[in-house]
């Protein structure tokens, strides 16, 4: 009977000790997360994208890791776009949203990307080509969550961009958002204002 208790007792600590050792290794494991929350509370985006970048990278190590903790992966990958998108580093949101996991919205903040990139000095051409490519990437983040408004939403404007662009080719990009507002006709009364 002792012997029975003896050996139940060193299991349980032998349990305990393992646990707790997983659970050290664990949090070492994602400290580099923490960084990245805590520089991302405070509004230091290089700092907070340095520690995901890092934490990214260990997931990356260990792919059999990444599968098991998916949600976070993709927590840590879309705290990069979100960082890259508000530094205006276009080319790096679409550079890391072609191999981001589904759950980061990649096509979300890649048509972003176009987006943005379609609104600055350039060609028409290329304004256009942006656009287009704007259009196809949201389109795909709708279908991927149609339940999403904020990508339906930008899908919706930079649809109607693309179609009035196609109208208008030789439109400046400074004045790419005056083409979704209505032209008067010509002979029209002007409307009445009110207030």
């Amino acid at each position: 009977m002792m012997s029975a208790q003896r050996t139940v007792g060193a299991a349980l600590v032998l349990l305990l000790f393992v646990a707790g050792a997983a659970a050290i290794a664990a949090a070492r494991w994602t400290r580099p997360i923490a960084e990245g929350d805590e520089a991302f509370a405070a509004r230091d985006w290089d700092r907070a994208r340095t520690a995901y970048a890092l934490a990214e990278a260990r997931f990356d190590r260990v792919p059999a890791v990444r599968q098991l903790f998916a949600r976070e992966y993709a927590r840590v990958v879309t705290a990069q776009l979100w960082i890259d998108y508000r530094l205006q580093r276009y080319d790096e949101v679409i550079e890391k949203a072609e191999r981001a996991p589904d759950a980061a919205a990649p096509h979300f903040w890649a048509g972003l990307a176009y987006y943005a990139k379609s609104r600055g000095d350039g060609k028409p051409e290329e304004q256009f080509g942006w656009l287009t490519r704007a259009e196809e990437e949201l389109r795909r983040a709708v279908e991927v969550e149609p339940a999403d408004w904020d990508a339906k939403y930008d899908f919706e404007l930079v649809t109607r961009l693309a179609t009035a662009l196609r109208r208008q080719p030789r439109t400046p990009p400074n004045q790419l958002m005056q083409l979704l507002r209505p032209q008067p006709r010509p002979g029209a009364r002007p409307g009445r204002h009110i207030g």
